[in-house]
């Protein structure tokens, strides 16, 4: 029997290889799944441990890469040509989007276009990285029914290949601060100046840390691109309306505490406003309902 076997494979020099192939393969899979847990198991080190499970993955894959190379240029092939052929043509229709996903994987740990923990937005998909894998990006969601940078509770699998089809917005990388924006409404009757000096004093109060800390990592921005210079310090803008005074503050802020920044910012401004014994009042949109006047109709009868 085994003579029989043995007798068939030597006749089948191609089968061999193939069988050859998945061999290595298999054993490359097997050895990533093994040092990964190895790895998993002996590193205390969070960010060490992750970044050293990725390097196994990568280099198994390439490994695998390596051997289909091989084998389809340097094996025991008569006619690899057509083989050649035929493999380009099926990834070319079929897997079109599993090696354009390999290549963005490459591409976002060579450019660092994200990394684990960056806060960004692709594919209209809002959320913090919680892993990167050959295939997929995990974010961990934010928004949709929530309101403002809370996590919405889903974890969003996206395909690396995103990373050439359309923008990416990075919240964190480089310059881990965000401009916002806080209106405040004060009634025509309010001393404007008394207001915009609340404001001011209030932003200046609660964001000086942000503003020191954002001013060294402007500098780099600066020196890395092409960008002019912005301002840092917080503004404040004033807008007429039909119905009261707007108080517009522009201020800079860490990107994960941007609620939390707007929350404190306007009770702060809130507070101070109602300390200043009615010279600066909040305005609020009113409705005034009047009562219809009764009207007595009455039906004449001819006759």
């Amino acid at each position: 029997m085994m003579q029989q076997l043995y007798d068939f494979l030597e006749q089948q020099p191609f089968l061999v290889s193939i069988l050859r192939l998945l061999f290595w393969v298999l054993f490359i899979i097997v050895g990533i799944r093994l040092l990964r847990k190895i790895a998993r198991n002996r590193i205390d080190n969070v960010s060490f441990r992750y970044k050293t499970q990725k390097g196994i993955e990568v280099v198994g894959y390439v490994l695998i890469a390596i051997l289909f190379l091989v084998f389809f240029t340097a094996g025991n092939i008569k006619d690899y040509s057509l083989v050649i052929g035929l493999f380009t043509a099926g990834i070319t229709f079929t897997l079109q989007e599993l090696i354009l996903s390999i290549a963005g994987s490459f591409y976002i740990f060579a450019v660092r276009v994200y990394t684990p923990g960056d806060r960004i937005e692709i594919n209209g998909i809002k959320g913090d990285v919680i892993d990167i894998d050959s295939i997929y990006t995990t974010i961990m969601e934010m928004g949709e029914w929530v309101s403002s940078d809370n996590y919405s509770g889903r974890i969003v699998k996206i395909s690396n290949a995103f990373v050439f089809k359309g923008p990416i917005k990075n919240y964190s990388m480089d310059f881990p601060f965000v401009w916002d924006e806080l209106n405040i409404l004060i009634t025509y009757e309010s001393d404007v100046e008394l207001a915009k000096k609340i404001v001011m004093d209030s932003s200046l109060e609660l964001l000086s840390d942000y503003v020191e800390g954002s001013k060294a990592k402007w500098g780099e921005m600066v020196e890395r691109y092409y960008i002019e210079n912005a301002t840092l310090e917080p503004t404040i803008a004033i807008k007429l309306t039909d119905n009261w005074v707007e108080v517009n503050v522009r201020y800079i802020t860490d990107y994960k505490l941007r609620r939390g920044t707007r929350h404190k910012l306007f009770d702060s401004i809130q507070k101070k406003a109602s300390r200043t014994d009615g010279k600066v009042v909040l305005a609020s949109t009113t409705l005034q309902l009047l009562k219809i006047p009764e009207v007595d109709v009455r039906i004449k009868h001819n006759g």
